[in-house]
């Protein structure tokens, strides 16, 4: 079945880190621009960040940046986002998408 599964979310304290995983399943993520977005309860789906499909360049959403850095392995099919510096703001699913494919989420909760 072609889908995209995340992983590496969980619990963690303000300020601390956490590196998520976007796994391609039954296809190869290397000509797809990958986004990463989030939803937290109530709220809007919004945009966290994005990687291009040729040149690896990103791009973050101004609430994360200088704190999350995506990045991607062609070879090993996957996209990172590493997340440092979490903020209690930063609690929501993260979702990564290729396309109109989209991940069913993990959650990552910051809170002491």
């Amino acid at each position: 079945q072609v889908q995209l599964v995340e992983s590496g979310g969980g619990l963690v304290q303000p300020g601390g880190s956490l590196r998520l995983f976007c796994e391609a399943s039954k296809f190869t993520l290397d000509f797809y621009a990958i986004g990463w977005f989030r939803q937290a309860p109530g709220k809007e789906r919004e945009g966290v960040s994005c990687i291009s499909a040729t040149d690896g360049s990103t791009y973050y959403a101004e609430s994360v940046k200088g704190r999350f850095t995506m990045s991607r392995d062609n070879a090993k099919n996957v996209v990172y986002l590493q997340m440092n510096d979490l903020r209690p703001e930063d609690t929501a699913v993260y979702i990564c998408n290729a396309d109109r494919l989209w991940g069913q989420g993990t959650q990552v909760t910051v809170s002491s």
